[in-house]
């Protein structure tokens, strides 16, 4: 960089950025009472026509630049990943000579002192130099990664992963978690999301496991759903763009390590692994981000079955597809596939990708597309298509009338915001797994505690990795939050005397003493290949722990902060067992909910917990055969859908609204509940189905439907679900099956709480 670069120090952007906010409201051309204004600056024009009138006004070199998105590191310091002060020459290289359409902080790029009021500055000050210094004033779209709550932000309310929220089933809920990170998301500023995944958890070995919702195709497809309509229609937020990832077929590699490619039938492709994106799809996602990986031999960046037959032919997405980090370069770099970066880049667009995450390289981009237009690789006309929807994008979400926020409201509105929301999605989040004895809740009898376990006191920990920083809240930064050890210091009545152990050998030797012994174990936060685990088990020295434990004979409930269910080996057959998964800043008060009773679990298994190492992958949709050896067929230590509660149910008869119906028509169930236990509870109420004959290897059972209500003690209700026929439909055919779905003729036999009924389709 030239020694007399200009450079303009924090505070001296952060006044910009505050000014900017003052004239939020007013558009970024200024409106003029005449009618010869561009059509592109007036409101009140339809957008359709804004995007057609701003797109004939751009030259080439300006809509290139639209469909590449930089780090926002890349406007800072040195120009690359050194952060620190923005430079004007690193600003004015990204945003107005390459004309970049969208910036990111993605792997913890954030401002230097991490605070809301600095998000939104920092934000405030990339617009608004795109937008005073961009010969048309294009603002760009600011793209993060919140997928549990803010979770960049230092102070922001931070969720349970979303494999806890999958253990909720309860999509409202999902829907207010939600609502509530696109409300925070907003007041810094920020307006794309890149969340929800709606990929499946079905391969305990795989790094971003936990970023998943659950291994089924209709709980994981109905809870991304709920999450986009709640970050899109947040209330009192500016509008935000959810994203749809990771598509397709991302969380199936071969060998569990994370981006490996994958290598799936079309069939299982299209039953078992489009159903969840369509579904978030279908609510109204805005953007789709695709697969890092490759599908049956083809990278997804550059699959146009993926990105064009199938998301805008077959589904009618009229969104923005954007790669994941560096997938362009990737298609030269790693997969070769292209001879060079001009090849890569005509590869992905011609297969219908709008916008490359190329965070290092604007120059890199513009150069690589505009080498690929001169050489016939790739159309005017293609790349319009592509910046049309991301242009629309931005109409769509009001950047040209509000590019700016209130940077001094973003404390009031993130800090602490939506703590009650947490608490719910953390306290319906715990699994209870085993309650031998009904060692849980602990009664006001219970006089001495002994908490053990080096996660008992780990806040970090207990929120997982995409937390402040990538791989997890970086060393020497301190999550604000209650870990289980202070949630039950806090719960306890004030008979009973909480000790925590300092040392494995100071917790067997308290634990002889004590009434109960409550054991926190866990894995270390990480984030995608770096959270791999060849051997998904507790380690050997955590075992080793529970195991002496148990030998004093006194109980001993564990307690697990994971992201994955684990193989707990030697850890196993304590009386109680809770999985907490990673529940975030409110975990710690939602464990000692469930432990003293305060809450009444509700959670169940959004996934299969494997008994032993090499079970993986597992999933309850096993598909019938002649299976030999031990362990072959479904045979879970906690079968998908477990969990306990501290009252008990009843489930009546099952019964359809008709006995027979057309393979065209949806089916309607009535289940009755009851609540035949002492004390009120929220009930998973979930109906599968099984087919006694089928021409294609179908599971042996299936989720259809489900709904989670309240029952008081004593209380009874029927409840009604619907099954549309694209719940029983299958791709028809022989070993190359790939055809149009259909549900097939035939019986089919419904089920909820072991009682059933037979449907007859024809």
């Amino acid at each position: 960089m030239p020694a007399n670069a200009r450079r303009f120090r924090t505070k001296t952007f952060l006044t910009l950025a505050t000014a900017a906010a003052c004239v939020a409201a007013v558009a970024t051309v200024p409106a003029q009472a005449h009618d010869n204004r561009p059509t592109y600056t007036n409101p009140k024009a339809p957008i359709d026509l804004r995007v057609k009138d701003l797109l004939k006004r751009m030259t080439l070199a300006e809509k290139i630049g639209q469909m590449d998105q930089i780090s926002v590191v890349n406007t800072q310091g040195d120009c690359q990943w050194s952060g620190g002060d923005f430079t004007e020459s690193c600003l004015k290289n990204v945003l107005v000579k390459n004309a970049a359409g969208s910036i990111l902080s993605g792997g913890g790029a954030g401002p230097t002192v991490n605070t809301p009021e600095n998000w939104a500055k920092m934000v405030n000050t990339v617009q608004k130099y795109a937008v005073d210094n961009s010969r048309l004033h294009i603002p760009v779209l600011y793209g993060v990664d919140a997928v549990h709550g803010h979770n960049n932000v230092l102070g922001a309310t931070i969720f349970p992963q979303e494999i806890g929220l999958g253990s909720t089933w309860n999509p409202s809920l999902v829907k207010d978690a939600g609502a509530a990170t696109g409300r925070a998301v907003a007041a810094t500023g920020i307006d794309w999301n890149f969340s929800p995944v709606a990929d499946l958890s079905r391969d305990q070995r795989w790094g971003r496991y936990y970023e998943t919702y659950s291994e089924d195709p209709l709980l994981a497809g109905t809870l991304a759903a709920s999450a986009v309509d709640g970050i899109q229609h947040a209330d009192g937020a500016k509008e935000i763009a959810a994203t749809v990832k990771h598509f397709a077929g991302y969380s199936e590699p071969s060998n569990g390590h994370d981006r490996v490619p994958a290598d799936v039938s079309l069939r299982y492709l299209q039953d078992t692994l489009l159903p969840s994106y369509k579904a978030a799809i279908d609510a109204g996602a805005k953007s789709v981000m695709v697969n890092s990986g490759a599908v049956n031999g083809i990278p997804a960046t550059a699959s146009s079955y993926l990105l064009t037959k199938v998301l805008r032919d077959k589904w009618g997405f009229q969104g923005v597809e954007i790669s994941d980090w560096q997938d362009v370069r990737a298609l030269q770099t790693s997969y070769h596939v292209a001879a060079d970066y001009p090849g890569a880049i005509a590869k992905a667009v011609n297969a219908g990708l709008d916008m490359a995450m190329e965070p290092y390289d604007a120059q890199g981009w513009s150069d690589g597309l505009t080498a690929a237009v001169n050489r016939g690789l790739v159309s005017v006309k293609r790349i319009d298509q592509s910046v049309t929807r991301i242009l629309k994008l931005k109409f769509e979400l009001g950047l040209f009338e509000h590019p700016y926020v209130d940077a001094s409201k973003a404390n009031g509105r993130v800090l602490g915001a939506d703590t009650a929301v947490a608490r719910q999605a953390a306290d319906e989040s715990q699994v209870l797994l085993r309650n031998d004895g009904n060692v849980l809740p602990l009664s006001s009898s219970t006089k001495k505690i002994v908490v053990a376990g080096s996660y008992a006191d780990d806040i970090n920990d207990q929120a997982g990795g995409w937390t402040v920083g990538w791989q997890g809240v970086p060393d020497g930064v301190k999550l604000p939050g209650t870990t289980v050890l202070q949630g039950i210091k806090e719960a306890a009545p004030s008979g009973t005397k909480v000790v925590q152990a300092a040392g494995a050998a100071d917790a067997v030797t308290q634990a002889k003493n004590a009434d109960l012994t409550v054991v926190v174990v866990g894995e270390k936060a990480a984030a995608e290949g770096s959270a791999d685990s060849p051997r998904p088990e507790l380690s050997a020295d955590q075992q080793a722990l529970v195991k002496s434990l148990k030998a004093t004979g006194k109980p001993v409930v564990t307690v697990v902060i994971a992201g994955r269910p684990l193989v707990l080996g030697d850890a196993d057959g304590t009386q109680g067992l809770l999985m907490s998964w990673l529940p975030g800043g409110e975990g710690g008060h939602a464990v000692a909910d469930v432990l003293f009773g305060k809450v009444n679990p509700s959670g169940r298994l959004s996934v299969s917990w494997p008994k032993d190492l090499g079970n993986e992958p597992l999933y309850y949709q096993q598909l019938p055969g002649t299976n030999a050896g031990p362990q072959s067929s479904y045979d879970a230590a906690y079968p998908f859908g477990s969990g306990l509660s501290y009252t008990s149910y009843a489930f009546g008869s099952i019964k359809a609204d008709a006995a027979t119906a057309r393979t065209k028509d949806t089916l309607h169930l009535k289940v009755t509940v009851t609540n035949s236990g002492a004390r009120a509870g929220d009930l998973v109420v979930p109906v599968y189905v099984s087919q006694p004959v089928s021409d294609v290897l179908t599971p042996a059972t299936k989720l259809v439907a489900f709904t989670k209500v309240h029952l008081n003690a004593g209380q009874s209700r029927t409840v009604s679900l619907s099954v549309p026929p694209s719940e029983l439909a299958v791709t028809p055919g022989d070993i190359d099956g790939a055809g149009q779905q259909q549900v097939a003729r035939g019986d089919y036999v419904f089920s909820a709480g072991g009682q059933s009924t037979t449907v007859t389709l024809r």
